[in-house]
């Protein structure tokens, strides 16, 4: 009889798994479009939520997408709460399914045969068929788990009386609370805890009102391991966590406190299939996570910011977007990088601009330098983790894309730790270039505020600035052998025209490459292409049609 049990649990476990994880492979980066997309206002980041939830049947996966997206810079917290407390409200559907499709519909003879049929379809099927036989396959083993959840609750409901265990008083409330919550940290999923609970209450082993308060320690027994995940994370990933934490308890409280009036809304909600069995109490689950919704949803941007306050930003703001819990959710962990490499950018493009202006304090510069070096090694850790497979092709070139522009910011980090950078400012014969590079460094500088990317300026700037620089050379030599410049001002000033050049080339090549990373890049298709090295000398101003 427990043995029973014990495999059921087990069945029903394996099945959620593998329902979740072939319908995510199925619909691929479906999901993770329809929740970028839809995710706005507080009704739509719920529903959002809810639907994404309910779909693959996980509010982790859903809870794990939200936090990347957070990281990445594509949800606001507030927009990302919403998403929560829509899983909390999807993940509710698990107990429906069970208690009408499993309990009373009773498909588990049916089911079997239908778990050789997903089986087959994910060894023998290709493309979407094999992940589609995969999620068949676990939901046939759903439903076979709880066929024998019943049978082994059914002997244990000749052995218990429901009215010798606890649940009539207070105290006794309060240990079958802590029990469900025993129970979802054991099992490592309240989906099965709850189907569990209504198993033993379909059976007679346990009493509505003691189903009830399990259900609840279920419930918020989810923050346990919320809370376990958040040591050691990302700041998005602690404030996530902290809001699921606090959603659950205060929903779980104030359920506990009138719980005899949310059984009979519950009663009321379950009319159709019959007072007193599983489905109340799956519409017991459903009454009060949507009350805790009603209660905590109009407050939405306070909630959110006691939570960011409570957990503040810390440590360097340059990589608060690269959070390593998402790198296996390759489109968000890239745009998490596009992103801090566009910061990074930034802060090269504002030294660049001091050194042109020839103001700032050359130590305020390299400690400034310093800092962009440490983050460009971060965020090229960062990547290194990131998988992306050149089948998926969108994906693949904007990962690649991202790459190029980290290469590419190596390089003006360099750039800008050269003493030619210092020469600029002090040769008037250069001011006219100098300036040509000010105007590029101003619209990089202007990027983030902007929705307009400075690729036009920049390239045409940098094109310039090659033609120039071999006009200047060609000058400079002639003067200099008829007696004009003396060879040393010569050698420094052609240093410092190569430099302004370079830093104009790799400006442009990064911003080229952080436009063909983003994340809503159209089909991402387009190739990813270099022209010659800016540092070879030879280089020569290219014709658009060779780009």
């Amino acid at each position: 009889m427990i043995f029973q049990i014990l495999g059921g649990v087990g069945l029903f476990l394996i099945g959620m798994i593998l329902l979740s994880d072939g319908l995510k492979q199925a619909a691929g980066d479906a999901l993770r479009r329809v929740l970028a997309r839809f995710t706005g206002g507080r009704m739509k980041s719920l529903l959002s939520g809810v639907a994404v939830t309910t779909v693959v049947q996980s509010s982790s996966a859903t809870t794990l997408t939200t936090i990347g997206f957070v990281s990445a810079g594509l949800l606001t917290f507030p927009q990302a709460v919403g998403v929560i407390f829509g899983a909390n409200l999807g993940t509710t559907s698990t107990g429906w399914l069970v208690s009408i499709v499993g309990l009373k519909l009773k498909i588990g003879a049916v089911a079997a045969p239908l778990v050789a049929v997903g089986a087959l379809m994910r060894l023998l099927g290709r493309g979407r068929t094999a992940p589609i036989g995969l999620a068949l396959a676990g939901f046939s083993l759903i439903f076979v788990g709880i066929d024998a959840l019943q049978a082994g609750m059914a002997g244990l409901a000749e052995r218990i009386d429901p009215a010798s265990l606890p649940g009539a008083t207070l105290g006794g409330r309060l240990l079958l609370v802590a029990v469900g919550m025993a129970m979802t940290v054991t099992m490592q999923s309240s989906s099965a805890a709850l189907a569990t609970t209504l198993a033993a209450l379909d059976s007679g082993s346990i009493g509505l009102e003691q189903g009830a308060a399990l259900v609840i320690g279920q419930n918020v027994g989810t923050t346990v391991k919320a809370a376990a995940a958040s040591i050691g994370a990302s700041v998005p990933a602690k404030r996530t966590a902290l809001a699921h934490i606090v959603f659950n308890v205060l929903t779980g409280i104030v359920a506990f406190a009138i719980l005899p009036l949310m059984l009979r809304v519950a009663d009321i909600a379950d009319g159709a299939f019959g007072a007193g069995g599983p489905s109340t109490l799956a519409a017991f689950h459903s009454v009060f996570n949507v009350l805790g919704v009603v209660l905590l949803l109009p407050w939405l941007d306070r909630f959110s910011a006691l939570i960011e306050r409570a957990v503040p930003e810390r440590g360097r703001l340059l990589t608060r977007h690269l959070d390593t819990s998402v790198t296996e959710l390759s489109p968000v962990a890239v745009e998490a990088s596009r992103r801090t490499l566009r910061e990074i950018l930034g802060v090269v493009a504002e030294i660049g601009l001091d050194l042109v202006d020839g103001r700032g304090v050359a130590a305020a510069r390299a400690a400034l330098l310093d800092g962009a070096g440490r983050a460009l090694a971060d965020t090229r850790a960062f990547m290194s983790r990131i998988r992306s497979a050149p089948g998926a092709q969108a994906e693949h070139q904007r990962h690649l894309a991202a790459l190029h522009a980290a290469d590419h910011l190596d390089r003006l980090i360099t750039a800008c730790g050269e003493a030619a950078g210092e020469q600029v400012a002090a040769d008037g014969a250069l001011q006219s270039t100098a300036l040509e590079l000010r105007r590029a460094l101003i619209a990089v500088l202007a990027w983030p505020g902007t929705a307009t990317s400075p690729l036009d300026t920049v390239e045409t700037i940098s094109r310039s600035l090659a033609g120039a620089r071999h006009t200047h050379r060609r000058a400079l030599l002639e003067r200099t052998a008829g007696g004009l410049v003396e060879p040393e001002v010569a050698s420094r000033q052609l240093e410092a025209t190569r430099w302004i050049d370079r830093v104009a080339y790799h400006v442009w090549r990064a911003v080229v490459h952080l436009d063909d990373a983003r994340m809503s890049n159209g089909a991402g298709t387009s190739e990813v292409h270099e022209e010659a090295d800016a540092d070879d000398p030879a280089r020569t101003p290219l014709p658009p049609a060779a780009q």
